[in-house]
C-alpha cells in the first residue's frame, strides 16, 4: 500500500480522510438519530439542540487550543491558519465535555446527555481513524519507530508503530465491553459516557508514550497533561466504580 491514500476523480484526487471525515459525521449522527427514536429520552429536543450547540463550541475550541499548545516551541508561529490548522480528539472530547456541562448549567438540565451519544461517538471515531491510518504520514497520527512486525512504512521509509490502528482496536474493544457490561448491568444515568471517556484518556495518555510528541523535561507531553487533567475529574468512577451500576439487567 501507498500513503496517502486518495480517490482519483479524473484528473484530480480527493483526500481519503476528507471523505472519512465526512463519513464519520454524517453516519454517527445518523446513528445518534436512530437511537434517539428508538429510546425514551428524558432531554427535550430543544435542549437537546442547545446542548449540541455547546458541546459543538465547546469541541471546537477545545480541539484547536490543546492542538497549537500541543508543540509548544511552534508557538511562535500562531496566528488563524495555525490555530485551525492544529487540532486533537482529546481537546475536542474535554472541550466538548466543558461545553456541555456549562451549557446544561444555564438551562437547569440535570440528566446525562452524554449517554445517548456513546456508540454513535465510537462509530465516528473508527471511520475518522480509518481516514487518519489511509492519509499516512501527512495526518500526524503515526507513531514512533519500531521493529515489531506489524510496523508500518508510511511512506518515509521508517517503519513505524501504527498507532491509528492500535486506536481503532480500542474502539472497538470498547465497543464489544460496553455491549457486555450493558448485558449484565443496568447502568446508572451518566454511566456510558463516564466509561467511554474514562477509558479513553487512559488509552490515550498510555499511547502518548510511542507517538513522536513534544515532552516536557518531566517526561509528559501536553495531552497526557491534559488525559490527567480529565481523569481527575472521573476521580469518582475509580473510587466508586459501583456507583456506575444501578442494578443487574
Amino acid at each position: 500500500m501507498h500513503f496517502p491514500v486518495n480517490i482519483p476523480i479524473g484528473s484530480s484526487t480527493i483526500p481519503i480522510h476528507f471523505v472519512c471525515e465526512t463519513l464519520a459525521y454524517f453516519l454517527g449522527y445518523r446513528y445518534y438519530a436512530y437511537l434517539r427514536r428508538h429510546t425514551t429520552d428524558l432531554i427535550s429536543s430543544h435542549h437537546r439542540l442547545v446542548i449540541f450547540i455547546g458541546a459543538a463550541a465547546g469541541a471546537f475550541l477545545g480541539s484547536h487550543i490543546v492542538g497549537i499548545l500541543e508543540n509548544p516551541p511552534l508557538l511562535s508561529h500562531f496566528n488563524l491558519i495555525y490555530f485551525m490548522g492544529n487540532k486533537t480528539i482529546v481537546g475536542g472530547f474535554i472541550g466538548g465535555l466543558i461545553g456541555v456541562e456549562f451549557t446544561k448549567k444555564q438551562i437547569g438540565v440535570t440528566a446525562s446527555s452524554g449517554d445517548m451519544m456513546v456508540y454513535p461517538l465510537i462509530l465516528a471515531m473508527i471511520i475518522g481513524r480509518v481516514g487518519c491510518f489511509l492519509t499516512g504520514l501527512e495526518d500526524g497520527t503515526f507513531g514512533i519507530p519500531s521493529k515489531l512486525p506489524w510496523a508500518i512504512n508510511f511512506g518515509d521509509g521508517i517503519r513505524r508503530h501504527p498507532t491509528n490502528l492500535y486506536e481503532i482496536a480500542f474502539w472497538l474493544c470498547l465497543w464489544l465491553l460496553l455491549y457486555f457490561i450493558e448485558n449484565k448491568f443496568v447502568l446508572a444515568n451518566g454511566a456510558r459516557f463516564k466509561i467511554l471517556m474514562v477509558c479513553y484518556l487512559l488509552f490515550r495518555f498510555i499511547i502518548e508514550f510511542i507517538k513522536p510528541d513534544y515532552f516536557f523535561n518531566f517526561g509528559l507531553g501536553v495531552i497526557q497533561l491534559v488525559c490527567l487533567g480529565g481523569i481527575v475529574y472521573y476521580y469518582k468512577v475509580f473510587l466508586h466504580p459501583k456507583n456506575l451500576i444501578e442494578s443487574y439487567a
